[in-house]
């Protein structure tokens, strides 16, 4: 098949790679424009830009903008059976209608769950123990046609969102070889989604970063991974803002007792343990502004920290602002 490939950053690499490894090799490669990256802003291709160069894909477009009538001009004249699309941008109907056998995005969530920009983050967030990839057919509102495949996988308690979408665009890559075959064949199912069991998955936020730390352990927990690498859930230690990458839940149970105010450091013998509106985490890898990530206990050797100091939000600020 005549096959365009959509994308942009590193999460399509591997579904780029598997249709070229599968005998599908995309004729033409549509991504993001070189940007500017780095203190000397050097122009960089996107890590698709780079894929499709290694895989001496020679036939690339780079719109400054989906919605340019030359962008759908460019396409029309490769005369495409398929596009495949794996983050990218919302394509309009004047693009959507040229394959002749459709487009088909690649979405990061078991859809009708978490349509939107975010669904990786979400399920972290919310504690969900399982997510999972979804082909289907695109249309003019996002992440609403009819269904082709689905895959699940698990997400483990500690995991964070970068754990999750390093495996999952595996996972992915293998779902995009798949629909590819069903399209080919005439195969390829259209199974509509139930709008009514549709969750939202919105664009992650930098003001929601900080950690509520009146919230349950586990809610404590789940935000500090979902936000995990980016943008980074943080906290205030006076008036150092740190930033908290990775952490557990305590095992013992006597241990994670306290009667001690949320926020409150409660041990830091070669960990960083904090109480919460209940329970409490242990925090396994921090980071003060300009420093390197370092893990629970060489980041109290070489950071003034002690019991009873206390970590706060800029939500707990407020509340003793508008109380005084």
């Amino acid at each position: 098949m005549n096959i365009v490939f959509m994308g942009t950053p590193e999460f399509a690499v591997p579904s780029l790679e598997a249709l070229s490894d599968a005998g599908y090799r995309p004729q033409t490669v549509v991504t993001g424009p070189d940007r500017g990256r780095g203190r000397g802003q050097s122009m960089r291709p996107t890590a698709v830009k780079k894929a499709a160069q290694t895989l001496e894909i020679d036939d690339i477009i780079q719109p400054d903008s989906v919605h340019d009538a030359s962008f759908a001009d460019a396409l029309r004249k490769r005369d495409p059976d398929c596009f495949v699309v794996v983050a990218f941008k919302i394509l309009p109907p004047s693009v959507l209608s040229i394959p002749s056998k459709g487009a088909f995005n690649l979405h990061g969530s078991l859809l009708p769950a978490y349509r939107g920009a975010a669904p990786i983050h979400r399920a972290v967030i919310n504690g969900d123990t399982e997510t999972g990839v979804t082909t289907f057919f695109l249309e003019p509102t996002v992440d609403t046609g009819d269904i082709i495949l689905k895959k699940r996988m698990p997400i483990g308690p500690n995991e964070t969102t970068g754990d999750v979408h390093d495996r999952m665009m595996h996972l992915g890559a293998e779902a995009v070889v798949e629909t590819v075959q069903l399209i080919e064949q005439g195969n390829a199912p259209r199974i509509p989604q139930d709008n009514a069991a549709a969750t939202p998955a919105p664009k992650v936020h930098a003001e929601e970063a900080d950690i509520p730390w009146s919230e349950p352990a586990a809610t404590v927990h789940n935000h500090i991974r979902g936000l995990s690498p980016i943008p980074g859930a943080w906290t205030l230690h006076g008036d150092t803002r740190l930033k908290i990458y990775r952490s557990h839940l305590l095992d013992d149970e006597a241990e994670a007792a306290h009667d001690a105010a949320p926020g409150t450091v409660l041990s830091t013998d070669g960990v960083v343990h904090v109480a919460c509106g209940t329970g409490a985490v242990a925090l396994d890898v921090l980071q003060q502004p300009g420093k390197q990530r370092l893990d629970a206990e060489a980041f109290v050797n070489g950071y003034p920290m002690s019991p009873g100091d206390v970590l706060a939000s800029t939500a707990a600020e407020s509340v003793v602002e508008s109380a005084a």
